[in-house]
């Protein structure tokens, strides 16, 4: 952890991921923290165990290593504090379950993660809790859906695999005014390249399976929260007994250290390999927020310092199309997940959908930009496109 003079001096991206969450010097000058394996934690008598008056209790409320990755990610989110969960999608679960009671309603926006929504069709809705989705578009207008009993507004930006942009800062005002919490699936962008709590949201929620990680061989969820609601969401975690080991949360935070010029290399990737693709024949549309073409762009520009290496291709034809294309790359694998330094790729299915992404006018294809090189993956597509091309 780099000592600052004081908690406002502004460090570079790069720099605060370097050094954040771990300071060397508390631990004889090494640079990395201690893994701690832990379940049983001792107490020195009989009078601090019985008054728990120490840090350290048990290891499924904290150890030092994963505290250091809590207190990395705050720094990044700017948040309260943060908890972290065993996966993405837990990140998503836990709070919603900590913020929902029987009979209350929740807005889930219609072009959430496709498990997000499935938790929410069966879990949620068994519990006694109200679903509505809404439209990503729907902006200031969140108003006019908003009920009495309107908990919490979810929302994601860019939308799960359709990539629309939404106008977070109009979405959080008329929930805060309607006393509603708003959480954020904000996997895509990171903190790095957008600031949830700074644009209004209450619960920013990570993969950090994705970009933190980076490898592709870590399962884990971050889920920060700011002063208001960072209690409740404590003590749902600790309720549901939720955790992870030392040795994921110190892959995490090493993968934290080189994800500033990672995510710095996907973007460009994705970016330049969107722009070229909008020339190529069969490409029906290219789902990418960064491109002056994309009907989100102006608010992308306006509240985003950045993208990720995740958008879509719309391909014309439909399932057999799609197979050729994906049974032609080389390089991209074909997997689910993305964040990792390998490019992957998967035909997206949007058939759940309530109101969003039924309008494309052929296959959506998931693309996953790597660190390979850019003409390598470039050259694969063409393979793939013309594949596709050729049915």
């Amino acid at each position: 952890m780099v000592k600052q003079a004081g908690s406002e001096t502004k460090l570079g991206i790069n720099t605060r991921l370097a050094h954040g969450g771990y300071d060397p010097r508390d631990y004889h000058g090494f640079v990395n923290p201690p893994v701690v394996h832990a379940s049983t934690v001792l107490f020195p008598d009989a009078q601090t165990m019985a008054g728990h008056k120490q840090k350290y209790t048990y290891a499924t409320h904290g150890t030092p290593t994963t505290d250091a990755l809590c207190r990395a990610i705050d720094e990044l989110e700017g948040s309260a504090g943060t908890v972290l969960v065993p996966s993405g999608l837990a990140a998503v679960t836990v709070p919603l379950l900590a913020f929902l009671s029987p009979g209350d309603h929740l807005l889930m926006v219609d072009s959430c993660y496709g498990n997000t929504r499935h938790f929410c069709n069966t879990m949620l809705r068994r519990l006694g809790i109200e679903v509505d989705y809404y439209d990503p578009l729907v902006g200031a207008g969140i108003e006019r859906l908003i009920k009495p009993n309107t908990r919490v507004i979810f929302t994601e930006s860019p939308g799960s695999n359709t990539f629309e942009i939404q106008d977070i800062p109009a979405v959080a005002e008329k929930a805060h005014a309607a006393d509603a919490i708003v959480m954020m699936d904000n996997t895509w962008a990171t903190p790095i390249y957008f600031k949830a709590l700074a644009y209004g949201v209450d619960i920013s929620i990570h993969a950090a399976t994705k970009y933190p990680a980076g490898h592709s061989d870590i399962l884990m969820g971050t889920i920060s929260a700011n002063e208001k609601c960072f209690r409740t969401l404590d003590a749902a975690h600790s309720a549901l007994g939720l955790c992870v080991s030392g040795d994921d949360a110190y892959q995490v935070l090493r993968g934290l250290r080189t994800m500033g010029v990672r995510m710095e290399r996907h973007g460009e990737n994705a970016l330049k390999i969107a722009q070229w693709l909008e020339t190529q024949e069969g490409v029906i549309e290219v789902l990418h927020p960064g491109l002056e073409s994309h009907a989100g762009h102006s608010l992308f520009k306006r509240d985003f310092c950045g993208a990720g290496g995740v958008f879509s291709v719309v391909i014309g034809g439909g399932t057999e199309q799609a197979h050729a294309f994906l049974n032609a790359l080389r390089i991209f694998g074909l997997g689910y997940s993305w964040g990792g330094y390998e490019s992957l790729a998967v035909h997206v299915q949007l058939a759940a959908r309530e109101i969003t992404g039924k309008n494309h006018a052929g296959a959506v294809i998931r693309l996953q930009i790597g660190l390979e090189d850019k003409k390598d993956l470039i050259a694969d597509i063409q393979n793939g496109l013309a594949a596709a091309n050729a049915i």
